[in-house]
């Protein structure tokens, strides 16, 4: 009864010529540019912004106070500003007039979400560079500055911001309010291009600026493309509706349309409508193999200007202007894509872009070995190896391994779309295995079986790294030999080795010895492989134990 008996008294007093008048003002459509267009008042006498918060579902009025309000600004003040008795009047679906003064502001940094090429970062603290990297926080003061790189900058709103090379751009404000969803996100382009895709802001209080030198835009909830430099500004919006011209001279620029601001005076503000976007020939949705041809129906355009960018990541892919009307897309990893293609004007300005997704989803295939044959012997320690690929877009490399589970890896060749490669480094005289891996999209992988491979040549001589006398016992250590199997190890008591006492076939690098106290003796050993290798012994080593 309480609450019906609120809204009736609501109803009887907007029957008043005068304060139905207020309350039409009070939910009247605030400029989201304030401070770059004209602002309305809530009323004639009360011009304090507002933003109107409607309850969800398991929401409370104390509650949504606690989260939207900044300290200082209790429930019971918001209650009393809405002229409400009591907060049980106020339930799911009911309304609540806020100003944005009393709204709580905090600090909500941006992301990097993908890198390509060399670009800086240029901290707001201290102002050290630094390289830019993946996943980077961008905080208030900071800036990026593009040399031959780009870079994608996701904002805590979820509106994107693509950094073209040669740009500098600084963040001068990343404000959230509250839980409210609102925010207030000022940037700075110094020189440069950026490419935005902006979410919708929120009526009665959201601000999203992008200021340069000569001209600033303010954002609804769009899609646009700004460049600045010495000259002056340009501007070109593709979705939604940009505020757009010299501070304080702002025009609204609708979708379709460019405008531009040059330095010099009294120019004022030139706008013209934006060629319109290219027809492009459908691709297949996805495309299971490389390179594949895009083209479109040809237009009066001379040059058109077409972009890739990557979906997932935001990461622009490709960048480029082509005469003609057809493009070979390449050299791609799997994934989902976008292509952007625009007709580029006679002063070079990008029109409308025709928009096209397309996935790309390449498998790759086991390639056929060539050479050298199955247990061949190479009389070379850089042996060539070749095959053939069965797939397309692919790379291949060799793996080469001591043995055919490739565990670890001897060596291998580099990543190549080649048919034959040459090891990494020199194989040492031994048995070997190798295959070849192919690899497409980045992440499609096949394998070969693998190939045995004898390396000719002589085994080194094993060296007595060692010795140590404990009791009447004796320990000697050597060197590893890459490729040996095992080692063999004679004792003699005589440098000659004529006469041998003891031999033995060992598996590690040490042995143990026990020898009578007095008498001289000689080491040696030598490395042992399967197949034809040749071993020679390595030099003797005296032992005498007193």
């Amino acid at each position: 009864m309480r609450k019906t008996g609120f809204w009736l008294r609501i109803v009887r007093a907007l029957c008043s010529p005068v304060l139905f008048a207020l309350a039409l003002s009070a939910h009247a459509e605030l400029s989201v540019t304030q401070g770059s267009a004209t602002s309305r008042s809530d009323s004639a006498n009360n011009t304090t912004p507002e933003w109107t918060y409607t309850l969800r579902p398991g929401e409370t009025f104390s509650e949504v106070s606690r989260d939207l309000l900044a300290p200082g600004f209790t429930p019971g003040r918001l209650l009393q500003y809405n002229d409400i008795e009591d907060s049980g009047l106020v339930s799911v679906g009911d309304s609540v007039r806020i100003p944005l003064a009393w709204l709580k502001r905090q600090p909500d940094p941006a992301r990097v979400t993908s890198i390509s090429g060399t670009v800086q970062f240029i901290s707001g603290t201290d102002g050290r560079k630094r390289p830019l990297t993946r996943d980077t926080l961008i905080r208030v003061g900071d800036e990026i500055f593009s040399s031959s790189g780009t870079a994608t900058v996701e904002l805590a709103d979820g509106s994107k911001v693509r950094i073209s090379p040669h740009s500098r751009l600084a963040f001068n404000r990343l404000t959230q309010y509250g839980k409210s969803g609102m925010v207030d996100i000022r940037l700075r382009l110094n020189k440069g291009e950026v490419h935005t895709r902006v979410k919708p802001v929120i009526e009665g209080g959201a601000r999203f600026e992008i200021s340069t030198p000569s001209a600033v835009a303010a954002v609804r909830g769009t899609a646009f493309a700004i460049q600045t430099s010495r000259k002056g500004t340009s501007l070109q919006v593709t979705q939604g509706i940009v505020d757009f011209g010299a501070p304080g001279k702002t025009r609204r620029i609708p979708a379709g349309y460019s405008a531009s601001v040059s330095t010099k005076s009294n120019t004022g503000l030139k706008i013209r409508r934006l060629p319109p976007a290219p027809d492009m020939n459908p691709l297949p949705t996805t495309l299971e193999q490389l390179p594949a041809e895009l083209t479109w129906t040809p237009s009066p355009a001379q040059m058109h200007r077409l972009d890739i960018f990557e979906m997932e990541s935001g990461r622009w892919v490709e960048s480029r202007k082509i005469k003609g009307n057809s493009f070979d897309i390449s050299m791609l990893d799997n994934g989902d894509y976008e292509v952007h293609l625009a007709a580029l004007d006679n002063r070079g300005t990008a029109g409308m872009p025709s928009v096209m997704p397309f996935e790309i989803d390449l498998q790759a295939r086991t390639a056929n070995l060539v050479s050298p044959v199955d247990g061949g012997i190479a009389n070379d320690d850089m042996p060539e190896f070749q095959w053939r690929l069965n797939g397309s877009n692919e790379v291949a490399r060799v793996e080469i391994a001591e043995d055919d589970s490739f565990r670890e890896l001897v060596t291998t060749s580099e990543w190549a779309p080649e048919t034959s490669a040459l090891p990494s480094k020199p194989l040492s005289p031994g048995q070997y295995y190798w295959r070849v891996v192919t690899e497409a999209g980045g992440n499609s992988v096949a394998t070969t079986e693998p190939r045995k491979l004898v390396v000719n040549g002589s085994l080194p001589p094993v060296r007595i790294i060692s010795v140590n006398y404990v009791n009447s016992q004796v320990r000697v250590f050597w060197g590893n030999v890459d490729t040996a199997k095992e080692y063999r190890l004679q004792l003699s008591e005589e440098p000659g080795f004529k006469n041998i006492i003891k031999e033995a076939t060992l598996a590690d690098t040490t042995a143990a010895l026990r020898l009578i106290p007095g008498r001289r003796y000689f080491v040696r050993l030598k490395a042992l492989t399967e197949g034809p290798l040749t071993s020679r012994w390595g030099p003797g080593r005296e032992l005498y134990l007193e």
